[in-house]
């Protein structure tokens, strides 16, 4: 998320960090450099400069000249000033009212908007909320289908007609929902591939039928700065509530995040991860202002561990870990909870340090992970309790079977073999708990 401006700030702050004083003009000279690091993200200038003149007004102050690390106070103010520009506290869907809670999603056709719905009915669906999804794209029939199909896939309600009146469907669709006390109605709207207003003009009418408490726009976060003027055009005729960013997984500059708050005053309230159902994510201003700047996202990696694991499997795993058992059955299970978390780019950046670490990239691609996890799948079950059996042959057929070399196969077997041997080393206590916990006395 945002690599291109991670890279550019953090070189900043390497260099703020690495000077024992801080004078004005060393200070006026790393301002320069974030607010091109943030116009190069496709960032409003007015907000860079808003934001920017936040922090020279704060950096320039005499607690942060005379500080023993002045870098560090720095770093602190920007994180403190992107937080607020971001929103400053989530801002979870209103549930406060009648039920049903109709969230109506609008926006421009290929912003996502129907595999958000999806997305949404699948996050609601595991708070044990009653979901109805309403096919209302009536210009686009692959949209139906795709709701069709997703409302099957999530075993949710589905309100679909012949009609061609968006109004009448929302309308029967909320009567519906209130008769068989669905909790939450998701209003699939037509998108456009640009604003006009006929567009908006059927999207008010919908509104002003249903009168749904949530009004989201989902953008595409890879548009930068044309995503900010589309929620403006929006926001005018629709009122919103907030928004939704997709695609924040691929290539995002990053711009429509960073700007889209302080330009229309409503709330990004969640963003698109990925293509998988559960690659939805609440927006937390906090966590995103530390993935941006490096500092990683402890708390989401956490919540996704707990979300994939299985706590059973987890003590089992321990149990072994602490007697050096660690199979390739064991291994290969692990590398599937890991998949199921996201890429190893989402990964790797929620953790605090891990590009000072020389992590990401080539060495943690994830076609490693599938290399690996093909290599073991094409052991025998034998093979993968007992690894030391594995021969010359065998490594021939393994590398045939999983279509990688015999090389690939060796490698993975010494990795494994290696850490095998840590493992024990922990648990018979050869190796002191201070270096694994990095505390020294």
């Amino acid at each position: 998320m945002f690599s291109a401006l991670s890279e550019r700030l953090d070189t900043v702050f390497s260099r703020l960090r690495g000077k024992g004083k801080l004078d004005e003009k060393s200070i006026k000279e790393s301002l320069r450099e974030i607010r091109l690091a943030l116009l190069e993200a496709d960032v409003n200038f007015r907000v860079v400069k808003d934001f920017v003149g936040n922090i020279r007004e704060k950096a320039l102050g005499q607690e942060v000249l005379s500080s023993i690390t002045p870098g560090q106070q720095v770093v602190g103010i920007v994180h403190g000033e992107m937080v607020s520009l971001l929103g400053g506290e989530a801002e979870p869907i209103m549930w406060k009212g009648p039920s049903p809670l109709i969230i109506m999603l609008a926006g421009l056709q290929g912003s996502g908007k129907t595999t958000t719905a999806g997305k949404l009915a699948f996050k609601l669906k595991a708070q044990n909320k009653r979901v109805m999804l309403v096919a209302a794209d009536v210009y686009r029939p692959a949209a139906i289908d795709q709701l069709s199909i997703l409302a099957e896939q999530l075993k949710v309600d589905l309100h679909r007609e012949d009609s061609q009146d968006p109004v009448g469907i929302c309308g029967r669709a909320v009567e519906r929902a209130t008769r068989d006390i669905i909790d939450v109605v998701i209003l699939d709207t037509a998108g456009r591939l640009h604003i006009d207003d006929a567009m908006m003009d059927e999207l008010t009418a919908v509104a002003d039928r249903v009168k749904p408490r949530e009004r989201l726009l989902v953008l595409d976060g890879m548009t930068g700065q044309d995503a900010v003027n589309t929620a403006v055009e929006f926001d005018k005729r629709l009122s919103l509530t907030g928004t939704i960013l997709t695609k924040l997984d691929g290539d995002a500059r990053g711009g429509a995040a960073l700007s889209i708050r302080w330009v229309t005053g409503k709330p990004i309230k969640f963003i698109g991860m990925g293509e998988k159902l559960d690659d939805l994510e609440p927006f937390h201003p906090a966590r995103i202002a530390s993935r941006i700047l490096g500092m990683g996202d402890v708390v989401t990696l956490v919540e996704k561990a707990q979300k994939h694991a299985d706590e059973t499997k987890a003590r089992d795993m321990q149990k072994k870990i602490r007697k050096g058992q660690l199979t390739f059955e064991d291994f290969l299970d692990q590398l599937r909870q890991i998949k199921n978390m996201g890429s190893m780019d989402q990964i790797i950046g929620m953790i605090p340090g891990a590009s000072k670490l020389g992590l990401g990239g080539a060495q943690m691609d994830d076609r490693q992970l599938v290399r690996m996890e093909a290599i073991i799948s094409s052991m025998t079950k034998e093979e993968r309790t007992k690894p030391h059996i594995i021969n010359g042959s065998r490594r021939k057929r393994i590398a045939r079977g999983s279509g990688t070399r015999v090389q690939d196969v060796n490698r993975l077997l010494r990795e494994f073999e290696a850490m095998q041997k840590m493992m024990k080393r922990i648990g018979s206590g050869k190796i002191p708990r201070s270096m694994l916990t990095g505390r020294f006395t």
